[in-house]
């Protein structure tokens, strides 16, 4: 299957999970700084939630560019991804009104985590596929880059778990320039 159609499925989901995660931020009470205040946690979730969605796109369509054709397994791992994805505008309110909970964050950090766990599936799945794609085989030679974003988030659970709640969410924010850095490092090698 060629993969235009399935890239602006992916993006359609996406705009769509950002749309209603900004829907979801409740508006100030009232005109002043001090209501603004009380609805900060709900703008500093809704900006990793955003980030979350524009790491997962970003890395995709990194990934779409060199991909030449996919597989069922792909699509549905995607499909899963997709599905974990948007569940996020739900998860971002429950960990803004929850923001003390450990099981708030866990649900949140779970859903980051399982769609890491995913990219490596949907790589290796692509790379199963497209064997011939030279480009695509030394991108995805290694997943260093999703297995660190795995090891921080397992960090910020046990943390979270032990001391301090909000570090799953904390360790989610961290993980995404990680991803990024350590994917530059990897690509530049």
């Amino acid at each position: 299957m060629k993969t235009e159609r399935f890239e602006a499925l992916i993006d359609a989901i996406l705009a769509i999970i950002i749309t209603v995660i900004v829907l979801e931020i409740p508006m100030a009470s009232n005109g002043t700084w001090t209501a603004l205040w009380q609805i900060h946690l709900d703008f500093e979730i809704y900006a990793l939630s955003f980030l979350v969605v524009f790491n997962f796109w970003n890395y995709n369509n990194n990934l779409f560019s060199i991909i030449n054709r996919i597989n069922n397994k792909a699509i549905w791992l995607m499909g899963l991804a997709l599905f974990l994805m948007s569940l996020l505008p739900y998860l971002t309110i429950f960990v803004a009104e929850n923001f003390s909970s450990f099981t708030a964050h866990a649900c949140y950090g779970l859903d980051f985590l399982a769609t890491a766990i995913l990219s490596v599936l949907i790589g290796e799945a692509i790379k199963e596929h497209d064997k011939m794609n030279i480009a695509l085989q030394i991108a995805l030679e290694s997943h260093k880059p999703l297995y660190c974003t795995i090891i921080i988030m397992i960090i910020g659970f046990i943390i979270g778990y032990f001391v301090y709640p909000p570090a799953v969410t904390i360790f989610c924010l961290i993980s995404i320039p990680a991803l990024w850095i350590t994917t530059k490092h990897t690509l530049t090698k």
